[in-house]
């Protein structure tokens, strides 16, 4: 496998110290495990139902079982939290899958090595004021939609949406509003129109009656409406170079995922929401907060195995809109292996 290409770190650092201070959901580092084998991980939101697993992980002590000391960081976009590990700031990943096509056609080599989902997680959501004048993503045109970054999955699989419906990339304004309460604020104000989030904010959205949803991709049945197909999305991927050099730590990371996956598929979302600390609810409170991980709980995988034929999706739905990928050869084999998860099941 070729090794990735470094880039500058261009002030990632600094953020990684500033995410340390401005956590969404609570403390936005954690460590556990002991010091034989050290890994930073970040999160594209580590309060967000779609990366639960990265939080209760180590809330169930399953790092610590390992032997591996992870230390958990947050930022609000997946684009962000790709930023940090191609610059070398950290050496995983929680994020969507789709960047580890984006990112080989730009040179940089990454790879899936636990696949957390097989569906987005994601909701297309429209404020009640434009409900009535937007009824499908066929009226997107001239219409500002939210998304968590731009170049981040939500920003990818709204610019899909719109395309596979004769709306062109050009024809909308996606605008960077973050998750939780930044894209709650949004819509309220009427900032965006609608756009693209996950649980808990979809949660809070309906509860507080300032949105309907108008596509919804929680569920395998979700995304193959959507999308045609499974969309493999939340997983811990990594610099291929950095596995091939450190398979046994890689191999601990993969133990104690698949081991939770595994321990999410025989709880309730109750039982899981007991497990997660308090402010993840972002106020919505403990009876939301489970409702909400029991509208995204189908998505993900229960043993961390890419499902077959997931990344033919993401590959066909990028190339729809994405002109780095529209005419590029990808090599799908080398965006992902089962070589961990494997040996952990």
């Amino acid at each position: 496998m070729r090794a990735s290409t470094r880039i500058p770190a261009l002030a990632v650092a600094g953020v990684l110290a500033l995410t340390s201070l401005t956590a969404c959901g609570g403390d936005s580092t954690s460590a556990s495990g002991d010091k034989k084998d050290k890994v930073k991980i970040m999160v594209g939101g580590l309060d967000k139902v779609i990366y639960l697993p990265a939080m209760l992980t180590e809330r169930l002590g399953y790092f610590k079982d390992e032997g591996v000391s992870v230390q958990l960081l947050t930022e609000p976009a997946g684009v962000q939290a790709e930023t940090a590990l191609v610059s070398g700031d950290v050496q995983g990943t929680v994020g969507f899958y789709d960047h580890t096509l984006d990112l080989q056609v730009k040179g940089k080599q990454v790879e899936s090595v636990v696949q957390f989902s097989q569906a987005p997680g994601e909701v297309e959501i429209v404020s009640d004021k434009a409900a009535g004048e937007v009824r499908s993503a066929k009226d997107f045109k001239g219409k500002k939609l939210g998304v968590t970054g731009i170049g981040s999955s939500t920003d990818f699989l709204t610019k899909y949406l719109a395309v596979s419906n004769g709306v062109k990339t050009s024809e909308f304004t996606p605008v960077a509003v973050g998750a939780g309460q930044t894209f709650i604020s949004a819509l309220q104000q009427g900032s965006i129109e609608g756009g693209m989030t996950t649980d808990p904010t979809v949660a809070t959205i309906l509860d507080k009656k300032l949105g309907r949803i108008l596509i919804d991709m929680r569920t395998p049945e979700g995304s193959k409406q959507a999308l045609g197909g499974l969309y493999p999305s939340s997983s811990l991927y990594m610099q291929t170079e950095w596995v091939n050099s450190h398979k046994e730590t890689v191999q601990k990371l993969a133990n104690a995922f698949v081991r939770t996956l595994k321990w999410m598929s025989t709880h309730s979302a109750d039982e899981i929401a007991a497990k997660m600390p308090a402010d993840y609810a972002q106020g919505g409170g403990k009876a939301l907060y489970a409702q909400a991980i029991k509208s995204t709980l189908p998505m993900f995988t229960k043993d961390g195995v890419m499902p077959a034929d997931g990344p033919a999706t993401v590959e066909r739905v990028l190339k729809a809109f994405n002109p780095n990928l529209k005419n590029a050869e990808v090599d799908l084999a080398r965006t992902y292996t089962t070589e961990f998860v494997e040996k952990a099941n």
